[in-house]
């Protein structure tokens, strides 16, 4: 008798089990084959080469010094769009190395990559809507952020939502998957005090109006 198919990585309603359970085989596979090569300065996962990095170096550092150059907004935004671009090339390595051509198996197989290297787990909420077209939306959460995780572990506290990396390397993954051009913005945060990191991704064109229907049917602010 065949066994349900289940996840242990990413949480998600049951019609996207079979689909992120798959992803899971993938990337469990990739990542079975590790080596470390300290005197060649060389980290490889089934032969692609990864940098070990620590978070507050990411989360605190870079943004730090970007702020003194660029001010607030300008950090937040050369940041995301380092991790957008970070997003786009690995999902497109990923599909060309893994010979996935389904659109949403590419897209689910990011959220697994992601809590593998490290970024954050992920919970993909029942009112997401992932599609090829102007009426994208997801909403999820990445508990163990390594932003929020790096203001945390400091006992740091932000007036803003911290995750900028998460909602650009997401977004990246998600719109080369599909094809489509998406944005992600954190809308709670830990590091501000909230309970979650929660975050919503959309089409630029519809995105304040799918934001807000989601903002009211949870009670955000």
């Amino acid at each position: 008798m065949n066994e349900s198919p289940k996840t242990n990585v990413v949480k998600c309603p049951e019609p996207f089990v079979p689909l992120f359970s798959e992803a899971e085989k993938l990337m469990e596979s990739f990542f079975s084959d590790m080596k470390r090569d300290p005197a060649q300065g060389d980290i490889r996962i089934s032969g692609v080469r990864y940098l070990l990095m620590r978070t507050d170096s990411l989360a605190i550092e870079l943004h730090e010094e970007l702020r003194k150059t660029f001010g607030e907004a300008g950090a937040r935004q050369i940041r995301y769009k380092m991790a957008k671009a970070c997003g786009i090339r690995d999902a497109k390595m990923f599909a060309e190395r893994l010979k996935v051509e389904d659109p949403t198996m590419r897209l689910a197989l990011g959220p697994v990559h992601f809590a593998h290297v490290g970024w954050a787990s992920v919970e993909i909420f029942p009112e997401s809507a992932p599609q090829p077209n102007e009426e994208y939306f997801l909403a999820y959460d990445h508990p163990f952020s390594f932003e929020a995780a790096a203001f945390l572990d400091n006992d740091m506290k932000s007036e803003d939502p911290v995750c900028v990396m998460n909602s650009g390397y997401s977004a990246g993954w998600c719109e080369i998957s599909f094809g489509i051009e998406l944005k992600a913005e954190e809308l709670t945060c830990r590091a501000r005090g909230d309970d979650q990191c929660i975050f919503v991704m959309a089409h630029p064109s519809n995105f304040d109006k799918l934001v807000n229907e989601f903002k009211e049917k949870r009670g955000l602010s």
